[in-house]
């Protein structure tokens, strides 16, 4: 599909991780303001966190890491939704696991699971998403 030592797959994983860095203090910071001072349940804190991470690295990701000239935004922002939501359930799945079954901390099992969730994400989307037109 694609060669993963490509220096362009490289630079694109790196600008994805720049990228992905601001969506975590989007999603962190969400997320701790919801469940912290709003009293919003933690999982749906999660959620709200995550989504709107998720819309801002959208914006970037398709003006700095991929470059996209797709003229069908709606539908390129809808498949970084859908990938995004995808990542969520593994996102949330894995916190569930490690606060529930392994008696984690909420934010370290968080760190973890974006962690998983962003190598998902990277190619998820360049496979899918940002795909020259």
């Amino acid at each position: 599909m694609f060669d993963l030592l490509q220096p362009e797959i490289i630079t694109k994983f790196i600008k994805f991780g720049v990228v992905g860095f601001s969506g975590l203090i989007v999603d962190f910071g969400t997320t701790f303001l919801c469940k912290e001072i709003l009293k919003i349940q933690q999982y749906v804190s999660n959620a709200i966190g995550f989504m709107l991470a998720a819309s801002s690295n959208y914006y970037l990701n398709r003006i700095w890491t991929f470059e996209s000239a797709n003229p069908n935004v709606m539908i390129e922002y809808s498949e970084f939704i859908l990938i995004s939501l995808i990542g969520l359930a593994i996102n949330t799945v894995i916190i569930w696991l490690l606060v529930s079954r392994l008696k984690m901390n909420f934010y370290l099992s968080k760190v973890f699971a974006v962690g998983v969730v962003t190598v998902w994400n990277f190619f998820a989307n360049l496979a899918f998403t940002f795909v020259s037109v």
